[in-house]
């Protein structure tokens, strides 16, 4: 036990005041599915390819693997103690009050700067069929659409983020199949099937050499962003020791379906090289079928994608607020839960923070994206981190006898935790020779120093006022 975490502790989540288990099975597997599916498949693509070449489907198999590891890390103690709030209740049990401080903050960080890069994107998906209206106002207009929907219920969330799910995916599968169809029959191509020669005729298989690959890989690890989003909704889900490990372990076959199996049917269509040069590789895709408006099927499923991914940010942002004040380390208030089960105070401040992004998109509507995206990627990365260690803290808690009890395992715990530390601690390095995202590193040590001190302060006005970190009584009421 961690200094700090009282003993006899409930673990029963059903003793979390005010919160209900609204999410069916159907809800957590899609939210599962969107939380791997974003922007970065539709339009990113196109930059991982022209940073690798054809052997980007290398990064995506091996970061894939990476993030699988990250999910059973997590899926092991969400299983034992579904409860919401998941990173930060995590990290305060097995490993102490810091910790638990550090990755709750850290989390709904990551979330609000994903909230408010999509945000600023939004208007321009609308300003593609208005260019009349300003992106500043349609990201407002968002705003408060998502905001309401999660004022409602969880349920409402839940239906919300089906349906978006649902729109990405046969978006996915439709470009799957008719580039497969285009691969094998000629179609949409005068009946001469193409093959696969297009993935070594361009300079051969590794055009950038095995450096643009390592390189790639920074790309590819943004893309998988949002999939731990599934121990969020553990502590809601109606049956989360069942649903929740059957959507960690499809989350391998999403990203070989999905992200291995697209990119690897447009590295066969065009030369790596012709990709993502002036639009998305759904686009070329679709005009070469013979698809009509294929430019406006696409911005449909982007803006779909945006509006999925502040959904989902604003829902875990929320429950991370109230798991946090639960914690004694932010305010009371934040506990306040309405009669739809939501916890509504964390809702509007994560929603107002957010809304700093349409002030920003006003501002500075060309430059924005990148730097809040590069934030974005540090906050994620720290998660990660975080997760598999924490992991490792709550075998050593629970012991050789505990862990035999364990419904579901971390497969290899605890060699695997270290080898995962070690790749994403091998990202991050390779972060500082990547332009786009080198920016990260200094903001996110400055925003990770910024926590430390924070707790300090926060633990000293604690001890002045002989307030314990978490009290038996504030999770039990």
């Amino acid at each position: 036990m961690p200094s700090g975490a009282p003993s006899g502790l409930d673990d029963d989540p059903t003793t979390q005041p005010g919160l209900r288990r609204g999410l069916k099975n159907r809800h957590i597997q899609l939210i599962a599915l969107g939380g791997a599916i974003g922007t970065g498949l539709f339009y990113g693509s196109g930059q991982s390819i022209g940073q690798a070449g054809p052997a980007i489907l290398l990064c995506y198999l091996v970061g894939g693997a990476a993030i699988f590891m990250v999910m059973r890390a997590l899926g092991e103690m969400s299983v034992d103690t579904p409860v919401t709030g998941a990173f930060s209740y995590y990290a305060w049990r097995n490993w102490g009050e810091r910790a638990g401080f550090v990755s709750g903050w850290n989390y709904w960080f990551n979330f609000v700067a994903v909230s408010m890069a999509e945000l600023t994107v939004v208007g321009k998906y609308v300003q593609f069929w208005a260019p009349g209206v300003l992106a500043w106002v349609s990201a407002a207009a968002f705003l408060v659409v998502v905001t309401l929907v999660n004022l409602v219920s969880v349920k409402a969330f839940g239906e919300f983020e089906f349906w978006f799910a649902i729109i990405k995916v046969v978006a996915i599968i439709a470009m799957i199949v008719l580039g497969a169809l285009i691969i094998t029959t000629g179609l949409g191509n005068g009946g001469h099937p193409i093959g696969v020669e297009n993935l070594w005729v361009n300079d051969g298989f590794f055009p950038k050499g095995l450096w643009g690959v390592l390189l790639g890989l920074v790309i590819v690890m943004f893309s998988f962003g949002g999939v731990e989003l599934i121990g969020i909704t553990a502590g809601e889900a109606e049956n989360p020791r069942t649903t929740i490990p059957r959507a960690i372990n499809q989350v391998v076959w999403r990203i070989l379906v999905f992200y291995v199996g697209a990119v690897f049917v447009m590295l066969c269509l065009f030369p790596w090289n012709q990709l993502g040069t002036s639009e998305s590789p759904f686009v070329t895709i679709f005009d070469k079928i013979g698809i009509t408006g294929a430019a406006n099927i696409l911005n449909l499923v982007v803006l779909t994608a945006a509006a999925s991914a502040y959904n989902s940010g604003l829902y875990s942002n929320g429950r991370m607020l109230y798991s946090l004040a639960r914690q004694h380390n932010a305010p009371r208030a934040l506990m306040k839960v309405n009669r739809f089960g939501s916890p509504w105070v964390g809702v509007l401040v994560s929603s107002a923070v957010t809304a700093v992004a349409v002030v920003l998109t006003f501002l500075f509507p060309d430059t924005v994206f990148l730097y809040v995206m590069s934030i974005a990627l540090m906050a994620a990365m720290t998660n990660w981190v975080m997760v598999v260690y924490t992991d490792v803290k709550f075998r050593q808690r629970i012991g050789p006898e505990g862990a035999a009890k364990l419904a579901y395992r971390m497969p290899g715990n605890p060699w695997t935790n270290y080898a995962t530390l070690a790749f994403l601690g091998f990202v991050m390095v390779l972060m500082a020779f990547t332009p786009d995202y080198r920016i990260a590193l200094p903001i996110g040590a400055v925003w990770i120093a910024g926590l430390l001190c924070a707790y300090s302060l926060v633990k000293r006005w604690r001890d002045k006022h002989g307030i314990e970190a978490v009290s038996e009584d504030r999770w039990r009421m």
